[in-house]
């Protein structure tokens, strides 16, 4: 008789398939819609080529583009076409790797030194549409991707004999039994999969950009051409995705921190090194105190710690084992001593924590530091603000004891979310993130804590409601976490807020406090950042809001603008009551027309303009413009410094 194996799909049903039996068998079974549509399936938590036999009992969920995991086997797939269209195009390349990217899309690292038709020039943007086209006419044969596991033996002389010197170091850190090859028309590729039925899915093409990327993230091992993509199985999807892009350059924060005059970089200072100018400070002091004030309420209390500390407290955390070769170099003090400047700010807090003896009555304590840490990142990994070598965490520890932990941790999300809500961030999914169950070795601690956090984090979550996700793999080495992921304007993802559960650093610290028994206890200790870090929060805010950011976080707020000198005492004296009031503004004295003066206000995305001239003056009166919506109508001074107290009260 035929074995059969059981299938549990999504919906709790089980159904009794072939043993070998594949995801799109399975959708067949269902529907031939269904069939139609799926790119690969989720077994038993990874995912799979849809093609791929199923030989034991298995959990199964039929991923579609509907699905971030097939979305990721579409793109990786269509790195694959690049990659032979490339070889198709120009004989001699030689591959690296290319995976599908974090941000959407997919690239390929490629050598492309030994091209004879690209010798002393290399590929440029303009051969990007030749390229296009190539993989267009290689997806219409709709191939399909094979997978074949092949020996060591076997791929090391394949490669040999390709010239593929990059696949062969790969190919020195796997092992029999682990390796596998793809291929798709003439093209054949190392790789680990998964990938989508056939070529045929793939029916939009652009290739964006081309860049430099070392092999491997070493500066000091050969650089090869990066080529970004992104593919999409209707082209009118790739329309709304492009237009979508041309939206994200106006609004990117690095163009708008230029334009409203918040920040700076200085090769001299050094790369990745911000420089907040006067009204980025002014930014980053209302955020500050924002959260300060709502950390007050929630009964945190404040503290500050050095920007450098001994290498050795950071081996005790474990930050220097895991971490080590992402902070820079130590600092040698003449007495011999090793210092590094903070990369994290939680072993100070657990050395307040010891700083004297506690009581079970002390427990929750909650310490909240805005600390500024420093990380090394490569050069060519960074971004604006969102990926810098020096940023400031709204960072807090939350040490309590086992059986305060879901209280504590409940209402840090109520704090995550009442941040998200100031700030107009309103789509948002809370990631789950595990420990991977097949490497525990990448993480401190028992067994027993880690399940006891996991299952903690997972209660509160499914308590408060939240739409969840969970990924193994992504906790910190300490502890599970649950990330939010917010959605932008444009609806990409970011991750912002943080929370962390953590039983290890509390017990390499050596944390006790006397509990009611009189014995001794570790407490447990809870990490969170509601904004991640200043840096990332605000390039990320600028770019939902396309730079005009929410009234009480403006950096001005309004613009007094004279209509002409005759004026000027006025619009001073509008100004000096505004600021009695901790409005922020200026006054306009150029000699410049009104309507220029409206026009660079707008430009700066200025919140209010005050227009005065002599009928206001006589009046005490201020005519009202807002920035993106006109003319409002004549106020008296004291309706409108009431109506903009009623539009920023939320962040009182």
């Amino acid at each position: 008789m035929e074995e059969k194996i059981k299938i549990t799909l999504p919906d709790g049903s089980v159904r009794e398939y072939p043993k070998g039996v594949t995801g799109l068998e399975i959708a067949r079974s269902i529907s031939e819609g269904l069939a139609r549509n799926v790119l690969a399936a989720l077994v038993d938590g990874e995912i799979w080529d849809a093609t791929r036999p199923i030989e034991k009992d298995a959990q199964v969920r039929l991923l579609t583009w509907n699905d971030e995991e097939g979305k990721y086997a579409f793109w990786h797939s269509s790195a694959h076409l690049l990659a032979e269209a490339l070889e198709a195009l120009y004989p001699g390349v030689k591959f690296g790797i290319g995976p599908p990217s974090e941000r959407g899309g997919f690239y390929y690292d490629v050598d492309l030194s030994e091209v004879e038709s690209l010798k002393g020039r290399g590929l440029s943007e303009d051969d990007l549409p030749k390229i296009e086209a190539k993989m267009k006419e290689l997806a219409r044969q709709k191939n399909p991707y094979v997978r074949k596991e092949v020996s060591k033996q076997e791929a090391i002389e394949f490669f040999k004999k390709k010239g593929d010197p990059y696949k062969l170091e790969l190919l020195e850190e796997l092992n029999d039994g682990e390796i596998t090859f793809y291929q798709q028309g003439n093209f054949i590729d190392l790789c680990r999969g998964p990938h989508i039925p056939h070529t045929g899915f793939i029916k939009a093409v652009k290739l964006l950009n081309v860049a430099g990327a070392y092999w491997r993230g070493d500066e000091k091992r050969p650089q090869l051409t990066r080529i970004y993509g992104i593919t999409f199985p209707k082209e009118a999807e790739l329309k709304d995705y492009l237009h979508k892009l041309e939206e994200a350059k106006k609004r990117d924060h690095r163009k708008l921190g230029k334009e409203l005059e918040l920040f700076t970089f200085s090769d001299k200072v050094g790369a990745g090194l911000p420089l907040w100018l006067p009204k980025g400070a002014v930014l980053r002091e209302r955020l500050e105190n924002f959260l300060r004030r709502a950390q007050v309420k929630a009964g945190y209390q404040q503290v500050v710690t050095p920007h450098i500390g001994k290498k050795d407290l950071y081996v005790t955390s474990g930050h220097w084992e895991k971490y080590g070769k992402d902070s820079f170099q130590p600092i040698r003090t003449p007495e011999d001593e090793e210092y590094l400047l903070k990369p994290m700010n939680c072993p100070h807090h657990c050395e307040i924590y010891k700083s004297r003896p506690r009581s079970y009555r002390d427990l929750p304590l909650r310490l909240a530091e805005f600390g500024t840490v420093y990380r090394y990142e490569q050069s060519g990994e960074l971004h604006g603000l969102t990926r810098v070598r020096g940023f400031t965490q709204d960072d807090a520890h939350i040490f309590c004891r086992p059986d305060q932990v879901k209280e504590e941790f409940a209402k840090v999300i109520d704090l995550v979310l009442y941040v998200f809500k100031a700030l107009g961030f309103d789509e948002y999914t809370a990631q789950i993130s595990l420990r991977d169950p097949n490497n525990k070795e990448k993480y401190f601690g028992k067994d027993e804590d880690w399940e006891r956090a996991e299952r903690e984090i997972i209660e509160v979550a499914q308590e408060k409601g939240l739409n969840t996700v969970t990924v193994e793999g992504e906790a910190a080495f300490y502890g599970p976490k649950l990330d939010f992921m917010v959605s932008d304007a444009l609806g990409r993802k970011w991750q912002l807020g943080t929370i962390q559960v953590d039983y290890q650093l509390p017990a390499r610290f050596e944390l006790e406090y006397i509990g009611a028994d009189n014995q001794r206890y570790r407490p447990v200790m809870i990490h969170r950042a509601p904004f991640g870090s200043l840096e990332r929060f605000v390039a990320v805010l600028l770019e939902h809001c396309a730079g005009n950011l929410p009234l009480w976080l403006a950096p001005e707020q309004v613009a007094v603008l004279p209509i002409s000198d005759k004026y000027a005492d006025y619009a001073d004296q509008v100004m000096s009551r505004l600021m009695e009031e901790d409005i922020r503004g200026f006054v306009d004295h150029r000699a410049e027309k009104i309507g220029r003066k409206i026009r660079d206000a707008e430009v700066k995305k200025i919140p209010y303009m005050l227009i005065v001239g002599e009928k206001e003056a006589e009046e005490g009166n201020v005519a009202v413009r807002r920035h993106g919506e006109g003319d409002k109508g004549t106020f008296s001074l004291e309706d409108f410094i009431k109506h903009f107290k009623e539009e920023t009260k939320i962040a009182d």
